[in-house]
C-alpha cells in the first residue's frame, strides 16, 4: 500500500499531480488546507494538501492458515474479558493512547463552516464528542487485558511487543466478526497485513494499517454524477419497505434547495397509492413538477416534457427479489429508455436486512443493471459489516446513507472513515 501527499492550488490540481505519479486507481484519504502560517503568510498563495493511497498488488495467504488460530483465540479472549474487573467489560480496540498515536499517521480534515451554521455545528460537535467519549470509556480494558496476560505468561521483553500485536490482531479480527463483517473478507484483511510482517510493528501502526486497509476496501464514494448530456434520469430501485420514496425526497430537496438545480419527480410505483401521494406532497413542498406514469411510453413522454430540468428522479415499484415477473417488468422499464437519454441507477438497501437476503437481492439486480448503492436505516442497527460485505460482493460504489426519517436532513454522502471507525470500535 502506497500513501503519499500532494499539494496544489486546488484539490483538482493536487489530484492531477497525484495521478501523473501514481496512476488513476487512487483513494483519497484526507484533504486539508496547508497554507503557510506566520506574519508573512499573506505573501504565499493558498495550498491544498491531498493525501492519497494506492493499493499494491499482493498475493493473498491461504485463509486456512490463519483463520483456525484466530477462531480458537476468541473463546480464550472472551473468558479473559469476563475476568476483567473493569466497569466496561465489553471492550473495543480504540484506546485513548492508541487513538492519539494513530492519528499521527493520518491527519483529519478540518473544513471551515459558514458563520450562520456555527451554532448548529457546535451542538452537533458536542453530541459527537459525547458519543466518542462514551466509546472511549469502554475501550481501556483492552490494554489492561493484554498487560495482565503478558504478566501471567512471563513473556521476555524482546517478545512482548510481538505478543501484544498478535493478541491485538486477534481482537481486531473478532471485532470485525462481531460487527458482522463476512469471515471471508475479515480473513483477507488480516492476511494482507500479515504478508507485510506487521507483527513486528508498533501497536498504533497495526491499528493505522487496518484502518487504512478498510478505507481502501470501501473505495471512493460517489453520489449522483453531474449531467453531461442535458437532462439526466435517475432511477431508484430496491425491495419494498427500504425507504426509497423518502430517500428520493431527501435527495430532491438537496438538489433543489441547496444546489439550485431544476428537478422533476416521477413515480412508477402504482402498486402503493400512499407512495405516489407521499412523493406528490414532497413535490408540492419543493414546488417541482411531478408525474405518475403507468407505462414505458408515458415515461418517455414525461421525460420529454421535463427536458428543461437538470435531473429527473424516478421512483420505481418495490418488489421481492423472488418475484421474477415484477422484476422483469422493472428491468425492461429501465432498459427501454432511449439510448440518447443519460441515466443512472441506485439500488436502495436497508442496513437492517439479513446478510443472506442482501446477497440474493444484489444478485437479482446485478443480472440486469449496473448500479450504485444507497443504505438506509443506519439508525436502526448497531452493526455495519454489511456495508462492507455488499460493497466487496457487488463491487458497486457506495453513494449515500440515511439515518432517520427527517427530510432533508437525515441523509449524507457515504463517509468511509466514519463507518470504518464503527467497524473497529465494536458494539
Amino acid at each position: 500500500m502506497i500513501i503519499k501527499k500532494f499539494q496544489g492550488k486546488t484539490e483538482a490540481e493536487a489530484m492531477n499531480i497525484a495521478k501523473k505519479e501514481l496512476g488513476d486507481s487512487l483513494v483519497v484519504m484526507n484533504v486539508r488546507n496547508a497554507n503557510k502560517k506566520g506574519v508573512f503568510s499573506f505573501l504565499f498563495p493558498p495550498v491544498i494538501e491531498l493525501t492519497v493511497a494506492k493499493e499494491e498488488e499482493i498475493e493473498y495467504l491461504s485463509t486456512e492458515k490463519i483463520a483456525p488460530s484466530i477462531k480458537e483465540s476468541k473463546a480464550t479472549i472472551d473468558v479473559r474479558a469476563n475476568e476483567d474487573t473493569s466497569p466496561h467489560p465489553h471492550f473495543s480496540i480504540f484506546t485513548p493512547d492508541i487513538i492519539a498515536r494513530s492519528e499521527a499517521w493520518m491527519e483529519k480534515p478540518n473544513p471551515t463552516k459558514a458563520a450562520s451554521e456555527e451554532s448548529e455545528m457546535k451542538i452537533q460537535q458536542s453530541e459527537k464528542e459525547k458519543a466518542e467519549n462514551r466509546t472511549l470509556e469502554k475501550l481501556d480494558s483492552l490494554q489492561i487485558l493484554l498487560e495482565k496476560q503478558l504478566k501471567k505468561e512471563d513473556i521476555p521483553k524482546e517478545e512482548e511487543e510481538v505478543s501484544k500485536n498478535v493478541e491485538f490482531m486477534k481482537l481486531l479480527y473478532n471485532t470485525m466478526l462481531e460487527n458482522e463483517v463476512d469471515e471471508k473478507y475479515a480473513n483477507q484483511i488480516v492476511n494482507e497485513l500479515d504478508k507485510t510482517n506487521i507483527k513486528n510493528k508498533p501497536m498504533d501502526f497495526v491499528l493505522s494499517s487496518v484502518y487504512q486497509k478498510l478505507i481502501l476496501k470501501f473505495g471512493n464514494p460517489t453520489g449522483i454524477s453531474p449531467e453531461t448530456k442535458g437532462t439526466k434520469v435517475i432511477f431508484f430501485v430496491g425491495p419494498t419497505g427500504v425507504g426509497k420514496t423518502t430517500t428520493i425526497a431527501k435527495i430532491a430537496s438537496k438538489f433543489s434547495v441547496d444546489e439550485k438545480k431544476k428537478i422533476a419527480l416521477i413515480t412508477a410505483d402504482t402498486y402503493r397509492i400512499a407512495a405516489a401521494e407521499q412523493l406528490r406532497t414532497y413535490a408540492n413542498i419543493l414546488d417541482v413538477p411531478f408525474r405518475v406514469i403507468y407505462s414505458q411510453e408515458e415515461l418517455v413522454t414525461a421525460i420529454d416534457e421535463f427536458k428543461i430540468c437538470d435531473y429527473i428522479l424516478v421512483d420505481t415499484a418495490g418488489h421481492s427479489y423472488k418475484n421474477k415477473e415484477q422484476g422483469d417488468a422493472m428491468f425492461s422499464f429501465i432498459h427501454e429508455l432511449p439510448e440518447e437519454k443519460e441515466k443512472e441507477v441506485f439500488l436502495v438497501l436497508s442496513a437492517t436486512t439479513k446478510y443472506r437476503d442482501l446477497l440474493s437481492i444484489a444478485d437479482s439486480y446485478a443480472k440486469f443493471l449496473n448500479f450504485k448503492l444507497i443504505f438506509t436505516k443506519l439508525d436502526e442497527t448497531t452493526t455495519f459489516g454489511n456495508l462492507l460485505n455488499i460493497r466487496l460482493y457487488t463491487n458497486a460504489q457506495l453513494a449515500y446513507v440515511t439515518c432517520g426519517q427527517n427530510v432533508p436532513d437525515d441523509i449524507e454522502n457515504f463517509n468511509p472513515q466514519k463507518i470504518v471507525k464503527a467497524l473497529l470500535s465494536g458494539k
